[in-house]
This record gives structure tokens, C-alpha cells and sequence, in this order.
């Protein structure tokens, strides 16, 4: 398959021939790359069964890993769900458009294919203007997980999609780099008590604002896979992984945390192993390793968001086979940022304040 690459630039006459040819794309079974506020996305038809299932084999995604319809206007949640609390529209009106998915009781014109074989269904409006008029000029709704080979790191970038993508879908939409970096917050609204299934931008303590309580998934407060059938994306699979093996490495004073990943990163190359080590932008010049790469600024949470898939892959192309990272913060966006590093890890930590021997 030859994958049409175009990039959405200020030529409105331009914009709008390739959004109509995109639109055909989509209306006919086909699947376009685009970008959205928090990564680029791999969208098809959500109501029809074939293209969801092409979705699923472009990324090497399990089918019982559910898939996020992206709409552009709310009176869409009528047509696509069968029960629609007054929480969703309270979320809605809040924060829509914007990086929050909402799980609701799917309606009979949903394919069990889109919702993973669930009888629920992931809707969100994106906040991205290529990601809207995509929608709108399709004429239908779309399922969209990120644009990535499944377990990779996620896509900010139109060539990370590229990478990835290049051969196994039509087309790809080039509308620069995201802003946000880390996939929306996904919310579960059919539960008594709304709970958190994935953590993003949109925080707990944004949600309880407007909602009341709020609860987090227990595998997700604890940074572990559930072994359930997925509600949502990420929750069973390992996600967000780089080529190499990675560590992350906390405590509470920082000086054992730099002077243990600076011995782990000496100890993995005198053994030929070529290390990078992921710091900010405050800590970057006291490492020492093959690759050192700074994902931010701790002062600005949405620095290191919106560089952190970025980073994984720039270590990829590196040829990095070992990777150490700094912890993060688990509050406001840090604990988006620290469950994306944990699955990335596949859950492996090392605390200076009870251990320095994992070598």
C-alpha cells in the first residue's frame, strides 16, 4: 500500500481538497493518521465493523483492546450511546473539546469490533482544529487509537506516524507537533461512583470539581496491568515501550538518585551495553552515560508531557539498549506522566531509599 502523506499548512483552498480526499478515505473503509491535542491518531469509520478490524491489524492491536470514537459535536453522544448520565454532560460542557474520554453504555449502531467485544463505548472531542474538520468534513464518526505500532512509544510527531505507519494505512495528515504529548484521561461514567481508567491532563482533582468524588482504578493507582478484559485502552497491555529495557529510578533525596543512576549507566557500559539515561533539563549535565537526553523542564509539567514519547523514540534511534529514567512527581499531570514511564518500564523501579543494587 503507497500511504499519502500530506501536511495541512495555511493554504485554506489546499486544506480543503486534502480534507476532502481524506473524508473519502474514511467514508469508503480507509484509515487516516491526524493529529489530536495529545497524540496523533489512526482513525477509521468507528460504525463500520471492516475498518475497525483494519485499525486493529495496522497497529498489531489486540481486538479486545478498545478503541476511542472521536466526534466533533455533542449531539453525537445521542446517536452513539443507549444511557447518558447528566455527569457526561457536565464533563462535556467543561472540558469538551479537550484530552478527556468518557466510557459510556454503547448504543446498537456501535460494532462490538470498536468497543473491544464491550457493550460500553470510549467517546471524546478532540480539541484540535485538523482533528475536527477531519471529522466533520468525513461525515462520520471516528475511531481513532494513537498511530503507533501497539506497544510503541505513542506518536507526537506526523514522522513518528511515519515510522510506524509507512505501507500499512492510506494516508497520513501532517499538522505538527501535538501540544499535550500523553493520551487523553479516560473516565468510566457507568460505575455508581465515576473512576478514573487512564490518567491524562485532565486531572482527578479537575473531575471531582465538577463531579464529586471521583475514584482511580486500583491497577492504575498502582501502576500495574489489569489482567481483566480491558474497559479501556492501556489497561492490559504493555504500552508506550522503547526498543531497550528501562528502569526508573526515585528517592527522596536527589543526589542519591543522580549518583545511583550515574552508577548503574558506568556498570552497564563497561559491559557493552549502550545506555541513555532520560533527565530534565536541571539535572541533564550530571549524567554521564552514551546518551543523555533531557525531556523537559521540571517547573513545567507539559514540557515533559509533550516530549516524553519523543524521547523514548529518539533513544530508539540512538540504539540505545538500556535505558535509566528519572521519577517524576505523582501529582497533577506527573501522575499521567509516571503511569505512562511505569508501563513503558513494564513496572520496573528501583527506590534509593530502600535499595541501590539493581545493576
Amino acid at each position: 500500500m503507497d500511504t499519502i502523506y500530506e501536511t495541512i499548512g495555511t493554504n485554506e483552498e489546499k486544506n480543503r481538497q486534502v480534507f476532502a480526499q481524506a473524508g473519502e478515505i474514511l467514508r469508503s473503509g480507509g484509515l487516516v493518521a491526524f493529529p489530536t491535542e495529545t497524540v496523533y491518531g489512526l482513525g477509521g469509520n468507528a460504525l463500520d465493523e471492516e475498518a475497525a478490524a483494519k485499525i486493529y491489524a495496522a497497529k498489531g492491536r489486540p481486538s479486545d483492546n478498545p478503541l476511542i470514537v472521536h466526534i466533533a459535536d455533542i449531539e453525537a453522544l445521542k446517536v452513539l450511546c443507549s444511557k447518558i448520565p447528566d455527569s457526561a454532560f457536565k464533563l462535556a460542557e467543561r472540558f469538551w473539546p479537550g484530552p478527556l474520554t468518557m466510557i459510556l453504555k454503547k448504543s446498537a449502531v456501535v460494532p462490538h469490533t470498536t468497543t473491544g467485544g464491550l457493550d460500553t463505548v470510549a467517546i471524546r472531542m478532540p480539541d484540535h482544529p485538523v482533528a475536527l474538520d477531519l471529522i466533520r468534513s468525513s461525515g462520520v464518526y471516528v475511531a481513532a487509537p494513537s498511530a503507533n505500532l501497539s506497544g510503541r512509544p505513542s506518536p507526537t510527531r506526523a514522522e513518528h506516524v511515519r515510522q510506524d505507519m509507512e505501507g500499512r494505512i492510506d494516508m497520513i495528515l501532517d499538522g505538527g507537533s501535538v501540544n499535550i504529548g500523553i493520551e487523553s484521561t479516560i473516565i468510566d461514567l457507568t460505575e455508581t461512583v465515576p473512576v478514573i481508567l487512564r490518567p491524562g491532563y485532565i486531572t482527578r482533582e479537575m473531575l471531582e470539581s465538577v463531579l464529586g468524588t471521583v475514584e482511580i482504578d486500583k491497577a492504575v493507582a498502582l501502576g500495574k496491568q489489569s489482567d481483566a478484559p480491558p474497559k479501556a485502552p492501556g489497561m492490559k497491555y504493555r504500552h508506550y515501550a522503547p526498543k531497550g529495557d528501562m528502569v526508573i529510578v526515585e528517592g527522596k533525596n536527589p543526589d542519591k538518585v543522580m549518583e545511583c543512576i550515574n552508577r548503574m549507566a558506568r556498570d552497564k557500559m563497561q559491559n557493552g551495553i549502550r545506555t541513555g539515561i532520560l533527565a530534565t533539563d536541571e539535572t541533564k549535565a550530571c549524567y554521564h552515560a552514551d546518551c543523555v537526553i533531557s525531556v523537559g523542564n521540571r517547573e513545567s509539567e507539559i514540557s515533559i508531557s509533550s516530549h516524553l514519547f519523543d524521547v523514548l523514540r529518539q533513544f530508539d534511534d540512538l540504539g540505545v539498549e538500556y535505558i535509566i529514567s528519572e521519577s517524576f512527581s505523582r501529582k497533577n499531570v506527573g501522575y499521567a506522566i509516571m503511569n505512562r514511564l511505569l508501563k513503558a518500564a513494564g513496572g520496573k523501579i528501583v527506590n534509593t531509599d530502600e535499595s541501590e543494587a539493581e545493576r
